[in-house]
Order: structure tokens, then sequence, then C-alpha cells
């Protein structure tokens, strides 16, 4: 098949996707699906080989993403059940100081979102953003922006959250660099969107407890685990997966020691032994039975379930523009591009999350596009990292009406449509133009 009509293909594909998700409403587990199965067709593979590719993709993407996803889900249910996240925000708080609460509160964030999800995070922490909004007199902005500035560039960059690990997998990035660059590209970003913004945001907004909300306060400080315990037990994990990144570039090839840190620091084990600990020291040791340590991991399952199926999709599609040749026309087309792959992908990324709203899906999507660009070129190593956070800043920016986090925001600070545009569209677009101009800066050096 003649090249042009590949890509027409490809567009076409991509523009259906976004129909049925948008103004069909159709789930995006299926609508990744029947895409794929279109797109596979129309590009002249035969029937028995569509089946084939999508049962490939979608095992291929899955025997990773599901074991990783899954275990930090049933990681930060526990650490959700057992107060810790409250801990952290406490002691973080005691430690700055009521005049530095921002500060505290984006950290707090910043670090409740690695094994927690976005939503769950938010819904915990927001009680002590009203606790300080009716003490201080402040705008909810003043403090609620650093937290949610610290929740969304942890839950976009840094792994074992579901987006960065979906994208490392389909273009192949190693986590330990990704964890690398995400804290590297994420910590100014979350300083920018959210202290310094949130200061400026609070005195043009003034946003107070919603009446509908029924919120009383509480003592937070009641039964609940250490500090260095919650903080220890969140590390773990990234420190074994960084170091198993290190050694393999440090160490010669036939080494004891890397071999043990290649073991320790596979995400299968580094998330393993976190869970476990997460099981036993903020679970079985704080008195819960072992039918309630199950239950809470059972739990935790559940929206992790949608997530992984999700990204399983987009295992999917990747494997049929790969398998039919029209993942080659693409980056055969990208190559003529002026652009570097880093931007291509920030891009990318970012057409489909404001088209569609989804971060998730807009990750999937793009990494997807992308993975036989990266195949061609031969990119390997700290670039994929890079790579991997340009996609997540992509799906990160421009936040609005169409993406369900705009709406939960919108309902617990009270706000009307055009200010919470104003307030979290425009932190949004600054943590992913913040992240990606620093990964584009180190793509420079290496």
């Amino acid at each position: 098949m003649a090249s042009s009509s590949l890509i027409v293909i490809v567009i076409a594909g991509i523009s259906l996707l976004l129909f049925l998700i948008i103004r069909s409403k159709l789930h995006a587990f299926v609508a990744l699906l029947l895409v794929s199965l279109l797109v596979g067709i129309a590009a002249g593979m035969p029937l028995k080989s569509v089946i084939e590719s999508i049962q490939n993709g979608m095992g291929g993407t899955l025997g990773f993403v599901a074991v990783v996803v899954g275990l930090g889900a049933m990681f930060g249910q526990m650490l959700e059940a057992s107060g810790g996240a409250e801990r952290l925000a406490q002691t973080l708080m005691k430690k700055f100081g009521e005049s530095k609460a921002q500060w505290a509160l984006g950290i707090t964030g910043f670090l409740v979102a690695i094994p927690v999800f976005f939503d769950v995070g938010f819904i915990i922490l927001v009680p002590i953003v009203y606790g300080l909004a009716k003490k201080t007199g402040r705008s909810l902005l003043y403090y609620g922006i650093p937290l949610l500035a610290g929740l969304a560039v942890t839950h976009s960059f840094i792994p074992p959250t579901p987006g960065p690990i979906a994208v490392a997998n389909l273009i192949g990035a190693d986590l330990g660099w990704v964890i690398l660059f995400g804290f590297i590209a994420g910590i100014p970003a979350m300083i920018v969107a959210g202290p310094l913004f949130g200061k400026y945001i609070s005195k043009k907004i003034h946003a107070s407890i919603p009446t509908y909300m029924e919120w009383k306060e509480h003592d937070h400080e009641q039964d609940l685990p250490s500090f260095g315990l919650i903080a220890t037990i969140i590390l773990i994990p990234l420190l074994l997966i960084l170091m198993n990144t290190v050694s393999g570039v440090v160490l010669p090839e036939k080494n004891m020691l890397r071999s043990l840190f290649t073991f320790l620091g596979h995400p299968f084990v580094a998330l393993t032994i976190a869970t476990l600990l997460a099981f036993y020291f903020l679970g079985r040791k704080r008195g819960l039975s072992k039918q309630q340590v199950q239950d809470i991991a059972t739990k935790a399952l559940e929206p992790a379930g949608i997530i992984i199926l999700v990204t399983g999709a987009g295992g999917v599609f990747k494997q049929i523009l790969v398998d039919s040749g029209v993942g080659k026309v693409l980056a055969d087309m990208m190559s003529t591009s002026s652009l570097p792959p880093i931007v291509l992908a920030f891009i990318i990324a970012a057409l489909v999350r404001v088209s569609q709203g989804s971060a998730t899906v807009a990750m999937v999507t793009s990494a997807g596009l992308m993975a036989p660009f990266i195949e061609t070129l031969q990119l390997t190593g700290p670039i994929l990292g890079l790579i991997t956070i340009a996609i997540a800043a992509g799906a990160t920016i421009l936040s609005h009406v169409n993406d369900s986090g705009f709406w939960l925001v919108n309902r617990y600070f009270g706000l009307e449509v055009k200010d919470t545009l104003k307030s979290w569209t425009v932190m949004e677009t600054m943590i992913a133009l913040v992240g990606f101009s620093v990964v584009f800066a180190i793509s420079w050096f290496i």
C-alpha cells in the first residue's frame, strides 16, 4: 500500500479515536481496541494477523504494566488506609511552620502521589487545606494550589504512577532514568506552579469552603504512623530502581554487585518489597487482621484495573501500527521533520490531551505513535527517559472541561468555571511547560 494511503489511515484512525471518546462517550479501552482493529484491516493486514497483533500488543504491555500498577495501587491503598498521607502533611506543616505551609503542602503532595492516585491523595488531604484557610482567612487556593501542584507533578512524572509506567513500557525507557528526570523536572515545576503561582492567584480569586461540603475539623494526630516510616517505605522502591540504573552505567557487566542491584532494582522486585513492607508495618503491626489487609489490597485493584486495561489497549494500538507498516511510514514522515523527537513527543501528547481530556489516554496514544519513530532512530538510554517526561508534560497541559480533574477541583474549592480555568488550568499548563523546558534543556547535553 502506498505511503500516502497509510498516512491517511493513521490520521483517520486518530480522528475516529477522538470522536469515539469525545462525542460518542465510548470508554477509552473499547475505543482504542476498535480503532486498532480498523487501522489494521484498513492497512491491508490479514485478518488473522490483526488478531495476533492485538493479542501480542495486549500481552506484551500488560506483562509489565499490570504487575507494576497493581503492586503500586496496593502499596498506595495501604498508605491511605493507615493515615500515612496525613502524617506526612502534619509533620511537614510543623517543620515548615504556618508561614510556609504552602511549601509543606507542595512537598506533601509530591511525596503522597508517588504511591497514591492523584484524586485519592487530593480527597485525603483537602481537609487540611480547609482547616488552614478557615484559620487564616486566606483563599483556599493559597494552600490548595501548592498541594494540587505537588500531586499533579508526581502523578504525571514519577513512577510507579500509571502514566509514566505506561509510556516507559511502550517506548522502552528505563524506569531509573524516568524517575531521575521526573524528579529533576518535577521539583522546579512544583515550585513554580505551586507555592509561587498559588500565592499570586489567591490574591485574584478568593475561594471559601463550599457550603455543600460537609467538613468538620478533626484531630489528624491520633494513632498515625511515624513520618520516618512512611518516608522510608515510599523511597525504598525508588532508590532500588535508581540503584539498578546507576549500577548498569558504572559497574562492569559481569559483576556480582551489579547483578544484585539489577535484581533488587527491577520494578517487580522493588515494588513487591515496598508493598510487603506496607502490608506489615502499616497493616499487621498496626493491629489490622490478615483479612483486613487483604480487603484493602483487593479494593486497591478496582481503580487500577481500568488504568491497566486502557494501557493494554494502548499497547495494542502501538503493535498494530508496527505490524501493519503504518508506524514505519509515520516514523519516516516524522524523521523528515526539523523538530527533535522530544519536541514532537510533547506536541503530540499535548494535542491529544487538549482534544479528549484524559492524561492517561494522551500518554498511551502518544507513546504508541512515537514508538515506531523511536525504533527507527534506534534511540536508547537516557534520551528515552527524557522523551517519557516530555510525553507526560504534554499530557498534563491545558486541563479544561473535558478532564475529570478539572471538575474535582471545581467542586471541592467551590469555584466558577472561569475561575477554575484561571487557577487549575493555568497551574497544569505551568507544570507542563516548566517540566518540558527542563528535559528539553537536558536533552542538549545527552
